[in-house]
């Protein structure tokens, strides 16, 4: 399962922005890393802004580069707005929907527990992260001592998290539920995803 393994504060300080999540770290030093990350830095080109925000949105979701750029090309044979239809591909991952529903803490966490086969979807087990879940697809831990026990730590420490509105949650059954496909108001976006689509089209 190819993943990112490098340094996680370092970017979210080059960045300025939690896209791993929250760090008291990040709160402590809210500038760039390095000797000159204090100082003021040039004016970035529209270039490199188109960068930045591409490379927030692929941090934050844990795809490597080929990954990302596979979700643009879709996004954008796709009817509608190519912005929104990315995060809404992004979104309905299945990895993405275990972390939402709180049964697993981190989206590192969600894409293994997907991998490793603690998780089913409409009954049948599925251990591929990016699979695209649609209206109506049931998402759930897997019954077993193992995957449970797993599911029951992680919903008790991401109580804090609430979940979406565009998802429905049975804590009881480790189940969850895709009610519909979320708006841009439903994602609030981590980065400016037009920004992204104008990078990739240039």
């Amino acid at each position: 399962m190819a993943r990112y393994t490098g340094p996680r504060i370092r970017i979210s300080r080059r960045f300025g922005t939690p896209v791993f999540g929250p760090s008291k770290y990040l709160e402590r030093k809210n500038y760039g890393p390095g000797v000159h990350g204090p100082k003021s830095r040039r004016k970035n080109t529209d270039y490199a802004l188109g960068l930045i925000e591409k490379q927030k949105l692929r941090y934050y979701y844990g795809l490597l580069e080929r990954q990302f750029r596979g979700v643009y090309e879709r996004a954008l044979k796709r009817r509608g707005v190519t912005g929104e239809t990315m995060l809404q591909i992004l979104e309905t991952r299945l990895d993405n929907v275990v972390y939402h529903l709180g049964f697993a803490n981190t989206r590192a966490g969600a894409r293994q527990m997907v991998s490793h086969g603690h998780i089913k979807v409409n009954g049948r087990s599925v251990n591929i992260p990016s699979c695209g879940l649609k209206v109506n697809d049931v998402i759930e831990v897997k019954d077993s001592s193992v995957s449970r026990q797993m599911g029951t730590r992680n919903l008790e420490s991401s109580t804090s998290r609430s979940v979406p509105d565009w998802l429905s949650l049975n804590k009881d059954a480790f189940k969850g539920t895709v009610l519909r496909i979320p708006s841009r108001d439903d994602i609030q976006p981590i980065a400016n995803e037009q920004a992204v689509v104008e990078f990739y089209s240039r």
